[in-house]
C-alpha cells in the first residue's frame, strides 16, 4: 500500500514551508490540492513539477473512494490546501479517516498553520485552549455563541474581513465588552498585525480601519474574566476596610 501525506503549505511567508515538504511534494505520485492554480504557483516557485488534481469542499465525497484505491495499489499521495495544514478549516479530514478505515499509513508533517502563532502571541493562555475554526455564518450561530458563554478555556475563530466586525459585535453581545481578545490578521505576510485589548477596544479600532486579510480570533476564557473580576473585587473590599 501507498502512504498518504498530509503537507502544510505556507499561510503567508514561502520561507515558512520546510525541507521535508518540499521533498514529499516532489517524491509523491500525486498532490492533492484544493486549488490547483494557487498551488501550482507554490510548486513553480520551488520548482516542482508533479501530477496534480483537484480535491476541495465541493467534490471531496465524490473522490475519496478513487483516492484511496490508488492509494491502495502503492500509490503516494500527498495532500495540500491552499494555506496551512490540511484539515484544519480545509479539506483532508475525510481523505485521512476513508485511509485510515482502509489499513493505509497516513502520515502528517509538521507545519504552518495560522492560530498556532495567533495564539501564542496573543498574550492569553495558551496551555489549554478550544480551537472553533469558522462560526456557521448563519443557522447554528446563535447557539453556538451561547453554548461557549461558559468555556473557561482560551478560544479560538477563524473570520473572513468582511465578517470580523459583526463578530466582535456579537462576542460582546454574549461575553461581554470587557472581555479580553486579540485579533491577529494576515499571520507570516507582509501586513501582519495582532490588535490587542478588551473586545469594545478592539471592536472600536476595526469600525475605525477597515479590515484586511485572514483573521485568527484569540478571546480569553470565562475563567480569565472570572479571575479578573474576584481580583478587582478583593482589591476593593481591601480599600474600603482599610478607610
Amino acid at each position: 500500500m501507498g502512504i498518504l501525506y498530509l503537507v502544510p503549505t505556507p499561510v503567508g511567508n514561502l520561507e515558512d514551508i520546510t525541507y521535508r515538504a518540499l521533498r514529499i511534494l516532489r517524491e509523491a505520485d500525486l498532490i492533492l490540492a484544493e486549488d490547483t492554480r494557487t498551488s501550482g504557483n507554490l510548486l513553480r516557485h520551488f520548482e516542482i513539477r508533479n501530477a496534480m488534481i483537484s480535491y476541495h469542499k465541493f467534490n471531496e465525497h465524490q473522490t475519496v473512494d478513487g483516492i484511496v484505491e490508488r492509494l491502495k495499489r502503492g500509490e503516494n499521495i500527498a495532500v495540500v490546501s491552499d494555506a496551512g495544514t490540511p484539515g484544519i478549516s480545509d479539506p483532508g479530514f475525510l481523505v485521512a479517516r476513508a485511509a485510515v478505515q482502509a489499513g493505509i499509513q497516513v502520515i502528517a508533517l509538521p507545519g504552518p498553520t495560522a492560530f498556532v502563532p495567533a495564539l501564542v502571541s496573543s498574550g492569553l493562555p495558551c496551555d489549554r485552549f478550544a480551537f472553533e475554526g469558522f462560526l456557521p455564518p448563519k443557522k447554528g450561530r446563535m447557539t453556538r455563541l451561547e453554548t461557549l458563554q461558559e468555556e473557561t478555556r482560551t478560544m479560538i475563530f477563524y473570520e473572513s474581513p468582511h465578517r470580523v466586525v459583526k463578530t466582535l459585535a456579537q462576542f460582546i453581545e454574549f461575553y461581554g465588552a470587557e472581555r479580553q481578545v486579540a485579533v491577529c490578521r494576515e499571520i507570516s505576510k507582509v501586513h501582519e498585525e495582532c490588535v490587542r485589548g478588551t473586545l469594545e477596544e478592539v471592536l472600536g479600532h476595526f469600525q475605525e480601519v477597515e479590515p484586511r486579510g485572514e483573521f485568527v480570533i484569540i478571546l480569553a476564557g470565562a475563567e480569565v474574566e472570572k479571575k479578573k473580576k474576584n481580583k478587582n473585587r478583593n482589591q476593593k473590599d481591601e480599600e474600603e476596610n482599610e478607610a
